[in-house]
């Protein structure tokens, strides 16, 4: 075994390359299989958290199965009660952290005990998908939000920071850049290339100098620049592909910080058309809750403060207000889901879209027994699936099941225990 007469660098490597190069990103390829059936038959994944949690007695039903009686909130999308299952009793352990409010970081990952030192995160559903399918789509997500945070997080647990202005996602989305933007786009892919060529030839020359379990690690290094030229080859592709053509105008962005309502229901508007045009097959959307007065008639008391209402009758009174705006914007995007047909089907039916929160009860700041509505995406609904909530069923047991109406293949994902949530198919 050949070793090196003292310690190699890493960071010494790349400074010789001449580059720097961020290597985690490089786990994110795709494999040509899961790429094909993608392809045959496009499903999507949409995903929305409202991070002050949903009322519970409001949210959930009494009675499980099919025959369950509508809750106050669930009866404002009875037009779509059969496109739909509520779930209860799900969520993910050990997230007790520095307050509840912590695990508004991992609703996607389940990372354990959020906010306590030394946590990180780990890769979220969404980017986990777009390592699969991603270079399938111009975009292989959209992060959005009613604030800068998001749900989305990288391999390395870095968050995808949100955008929240409408009109930029539009413009992203749907308009063509310049003659001279596109050959300035080309340039820097091509750029993006000439540095793979010169990080593999300095990677080969530096496999000579370790032994045989470095190499190893070298060939997955290899492999994973290899991916990424083909990455960078379909990048190309995309560059130089006019984007999709729509009957719709620009949005107009709200300027008002605390309308999460309004910012919630434009970028739900998106969806749909990023969708259909498949400029993405995943979105995630954080409706992050403030400490101001959302403009919602009735209300008058700071969201932050009415999730916290200590059994107040006006402070959840006023709560639910908010929250039957929200469910009234959830509806309202599935039914426009709906109308949008792809051959003998709909939108939806070949979209999962997941709404719901990272609080089970905001006013204690518990993260058990989340609030989980699952609609679209070819699944059985119609029903209540009720678990025990003493029990802590993995909410990543249901992650497992979106997963593999993506197409990706396995029966794990973070937490999860099992490959599917009993009685739900």
């Amino acid at each position: 075994m050949n070793r090196p007469s003292s310690p190699l660098s890493r960071r010494g490597f790349l400074r010789g390359s001449g580059v720097s190069l961020a290597l985690p990103f490089l786990d994110a390829m795709l494999p040509h299989k899961a790429a094909a059936a993608a392809a045959a038959s496009p499903k999507r994944m949409v995903a929305v958290c409202t991070s002050l949690g949903i009322y519970g007695p409001a949210f959930f039903p009494t009675q499980a199965g099919r025959g369950y009686v509508a809750t106050e909130y669930l009866d404002l999308m009875k037009e779509h009660r059969n496109d739909f299952t509520v779930f209860s009793g799900l969520s993910h352990p050990d997230q007790s952290g520095a307050d509840g409010h912590s695990s508004e970081m991992t609703w996607l990952t389940s990372a354990r005990h959020p906010g306590l030192g030394g946590f990180r995160n780990t890769i979220s559903l969404d980017q986990y998908v777009a390592e699969k399918i991603g270079v399938e789509t111009r975009y292989p997500s959209l992060t959005l939000g009613t604030n800068n945070v998001s749900q989305s997080y990288t391999r390395s647990g870095v968050m995808i920071p949100a955008e929240t202005r409408p009109s930029v996602v539009f413009a992203k989305l749907f308009t063509n850049g310049s003659q001279w933007e596109v050959q300035q786009q080309m340039r820097k892919l091509k750029d993006g290339r000439s540095i793979m060529d010169t990080v593999r030839e300095e990677a080969k020359r530096f496999g000579s100098r370790v032994g045989s379990s470095d190499r190893e690690k070298l060939d997955e290094y290899f492999t994973s620049v290899r991916e990424m030229e083909l990455r960078l080859a379909k990048q190309e592709e995309w560059v130089q592909k006019p984007k999709p053509v729509i009957d719709a105008k620009a949005p107009s962005d709200i300027a008002e910080n605390a309308d999460i309502i309004g910012r919630m229901q434009l970028l739900f508007e998106l969806v749909p058309l990023a969708l259909q045009t498949d400029s993405t097959r995943l979105i995630t959307i954080l409706v992050q809750g403030r400490g101001d007065v959302p403009p919602v008639p009735g209300v008058s008391i700071d969201h932050h403060n009415l999730s916290h209402h200590g059994q107040d009758p006006e402070k959840i009174r006023q709560l639910e207000l908010v929250e039957k705006a929200e469910m009234n914007a959830c509806n309202k995007l599935l039914g426009a889901l709906k109308q949008k047909k792809e051959g003998d089907k709909c939108l939806l039916d070949n979209t999962m879209v997941l709404f719901g929160s990272n609080l089970g009860n905001a006013n204690s700041h518990d993260w058990r027994n989340l609030p989980v509505l699952l609609a679209g995406g070819g699944f059985q609904h119609g029903q209540h699936v009720a678990r025990d909530a003493k029990d802590n069923t993995p909410l990543c047991n249901l992650y497992v099941q979106m997963l593999q109406k993506m197409g990706i293949e396995g029966d794990t994902f973070g937490t999860s225990s099992a490959a599917s949530v009993p009685g739900f198919v």
